[in-house]
């Protein structure tokens, strides 16, 4: 069935009420890679419960609400989604533990075409649920490889952030562990497409990709690194957009371009000369 503009505007997508203990908190971190040094007490505080601390983009999968574009009336081909572009920012410390909600909502919906698929925005804001203060807002889109061609708008777009055609003033490079997908997908992604192999050849990849999130996210421990002194209380800010798979194993290299609190960044696989991360913007406090 395609897509039909009208009832994938207005789908509902069910408000998320999420438990939050902190072993969840330990296993994200450790998903994207920190603890690689285990007697790194910078990183340390991330994945051990003394003194424990939340990654900032552990806010990227704070009531999170799953495969919702899976549901028959969307018109969406779930074998051929992949993550578009992701953005959170933070108005208070992210919790280690205790109960969030997360209402996400569709912004837009994008026709980009019969052979160029179709682009999905939503916007969702995470609170706590005892306060009711909120905690983080996000934006994320998905990019609908199989499904463009059913007559919807094409725009408007937001502006991509660019990118200096100076050299980079710091770059960082971090490994992914060839099993990030398998352990990644434990924070709550279960998205097939980065754990069964026959799967993604179906979706038209080698091999299971890791995922844009956990992409996002080492992107992200390398700004907490390298520009944040280990400090996750500086990175207010992240957004960039996703422009090729990464491959569990792969070493991924981030570029930054430092202006003021202002933070341009981009990310690439060198071992195979290609950007999998781009236009990227971080705000530092």
């Amino acid at each position: 069935m395609p897509i039909d503009y009208e009832t994938l505007i207005n789908f509902k997508i069910p408000e998320v009420e999420q438990d939050l203990n902190r072993r969840d908190t330990m296993l994200y971190a450790l998903g994207v890679g920190l603890g690689a040094d285990p007697t790194n007490e910078d990183q340390l505080k991330f994945v051990y419960e003394e003194k424990l601390v939340a990654l900032p983009t552990m806010s990227i999968i704070l009531g999170y609400p799953g495969p919702w574009h899976a549901k028959g009336e969307t018109g969406i081909t779930r074998s051929h989604v992949v993550h578009g572009e992701q953005s959170f920012t933070i108005q208070k410390p992210l919790p280690v533990e205790g109960t969030v909600v997360g209402l996400t909502e569709i912004d837009r919906v994008l026709d980009k075409g019969k052979d160029k698929g179709a682009l999905v925005m939503t916007r969702t804001t995470v609170r706590e649920k005892a306060s009711q203060d909120i905690v983080c807002t996000l934006t994320s889109s998905t990019f609908c490889r199989a499904d463009g061609g059913f007559g919807g708008p094409s725009g408007p777009v937001k502006p991509t952030h660019p990118v200096p055609e100076r050299k980079p003033d710091l770059t960082c490079d971090l490994p992914t562990l060839p099993q990030a997908a398998l352990i990644y997908r434990l924070s709550g992604d279960y998205n097939p497409l980065h754990a069964d192999p026959a799967y993604a050849k179906k979706a038209g990849f080698k091999m299971p990709i890791l995922h844009g999130r956990a992409t996002f996210s080492v992107a992200g421990h390398a700004l907490l690194k390298t520009c944040c002194s280990y400090d996750p209380s500086k990175l207010k800010s992240m957004d960039g957009r996703f422009s090729s798979p990464v491959y569990p194993g792969e070493v991924i290299r981030t570029e930054m371009w430092v202006e003021g609190n202002i933070v341009t960044f981009r990310s690439s696989v060198p071992d195979r000369n290609v950007t999998v991360l781009n236009n990227g913007r971080a705000e530092i406090g």
